[in-house]
């Protein structure tokens, strides 16, 4: 059976389309890759994805196949792993970039928070540099965070906080900030429609049930107009105007869909395919499923 019918995310008219079953196209075993916490495509091995780590780990990004297979690594010169997050790819005046969210704050203590940004590595093995570090705040005090996309057309960082109720999406200019200062983030708004957990939630698991709902992971559709947000126990799609704001897609009554995951623990890694045909969904335990979801268009 496929799953809901959801916008074509692939450039063109707008079409019905479908995202089919779960498949389970790998089992992550690699220690190297042992808490997966942010995922995206890799356009320059095509078919791959990017990697990182949650924090603990040294600074490197590592790169994975279409079944979360680990195939190499890529230190980060002059960069720290504090809470590694998230991880977003997008193109940009020509050139393929990546951008390391390090905005982890389980304790809400972290003033200013990293997003470490640097052209897509064409090798492996090999140290990278960023090409800048922006840093940037809160507008009203720490809070944790663990999902960030990239919306290159708009020149915008997205950013959605992982433990408020309802989740907030933020904005930040994509750039470093004039002078080297911290820029702050803007919000846009809160995200409607992810369910809470409830009283079987607790009763089932007391200490781990009432984090379900909390955001682990986003990425946006490479034609920008479907904002995918993960938790531990779906994926939500918020869905905008060609070239409109994100606003109206967060009102009450805007078009919602979303996925339920089958069984993964810790589900912490998104991303969508480099054309927008699937969504690959990774864990921060292992083992664990490599997950992929296909869209099946005029379904």
């Amino acid at each position: 059976m496929l799953l809901p019918a959801l916008l074509l995310l692939l450039p063109g008219p707008v079409l019905a389309a479908r995202w089919s079953e779960p498949e389970i196209t790998g089992v992550v075993t690699d220690r190297a890759i042992a808490e997966i916490s942010g995922l995206a495509a890799a356009r320059n091995f095509p078919g791959h994805y990017w990697a990182i780590n949650d924090s603990g780990d040294d600074a490197v990004l590592h790169l994975v196949d279409g079944r979360g297979r680990h195939v190499g690594s890529v230190p980060v010169r002059g960069a720290r792993n504090r809470d590694w997050e998230d991880l977003a790819s997008f193109e940009r005046d020509g050139r393929r970039w990546l951008l390391i969210a390090d905005v982890g704050d389980n304790g809400g203590l972290r003033k200013e928070l990293q997003l470490i940004v640097m052209e897509e590595p064409t090798t492996l093995g090999e140290p990278a540099d960023p090409a800048w570090i922006q840093a940037f705040r809160w507008p009203d005090g720490p809070r944790d965070c663990e999902a960030v996309a990239v919306d290159a057309v708009a020149g915008e960082v997205l950013l959605v906080s992982k433990k408020r109720v309802p989740a907030e999406l933020f904005r930040l200019p994509l750039g470093a900030h004039p002078g080297g200062q911290s820029a702050v983030a803007e919000l846009v708004g809160t995200l409607p429609g992810i369910e809470q957990p409830d009283a079987r939630d607790l009763e089932l698991n007391p200490v781990y049930g009432r984090y379900r709902a909390q955001v682990t992971a986003a990425d946006l559709s490479p034609n920008g107009r479907v904002l995918a947000v993960l938790n531990y126990r779906s994926v939500h799609f918020y869905i905008r105007e060609r070239g409109g704001d994100w606003a109206p897609a967060l009102a009450p009554d805007a078009r919602h869909q979303h996925l339920l995951l089958p069984w993964l623990p810790q589900a912490e890694g998104l991303a969508f395919g480099a054309d927008g045909r699937e969504i690959v969904i990774g864990s921060e335990q292992l083992p664990s499923p490599f997950l992929r979801y296909r869209l099946v268009p005029g379904s």
